[in-house]
């Protein structure tokens, strides 16, 4: 059991140093090719894209809802929680207008060609 205490945790560190260095490589290729959007070489290519994320405000989306109980279903403006109720029609859209700001959020795909 030790030995497989001891591999989690090295495992576990070098998982960081790889999420560390994957964050700031992600940051120098969005600062050189943001406005572009891609870039090619002879074995790698570049895109960036942007996603829309809505960003919740727990207080405005409890003062929306017509029924407290709804709320409960929640526990906090969770947004697959709440995408998940509006797929079932539990929540209505109209409901959640001026809730949420919408986030542009860069997407960075490298695929060897």
């Amino acid at each position: 059991m030790d030995n497989h205490l001891a591999r989690y945790y090295q495992l576990k560190e070098t998982q960081k140093q790889v999420e560390e260095e994957l964050n700031l490589l992600r940051s120098e290729l969005l600062e050189q090719y943001a406005e572009a959007g891609k870039a090619e070489t002879e074995e790698y290519a570049l895109t960036i894209s942007y996603q829309e994320r809505r960003e919740y405000n727990d207080d405005k989306v409890y003062n929306a809802l017509p029924d407290a109980s709804l709320w409960r279903l929640m526990s906090r403006a969770d947004t697959g929680k709440i995408a998940s109720l509006l797929k079932l029609n539990v929540l209505q859209e109209q409901w959640l207008t001026g809730t949420y700001e919408v986030r542009k959020v860069p997407v960075v795909r490298v695929q060897k060609r």
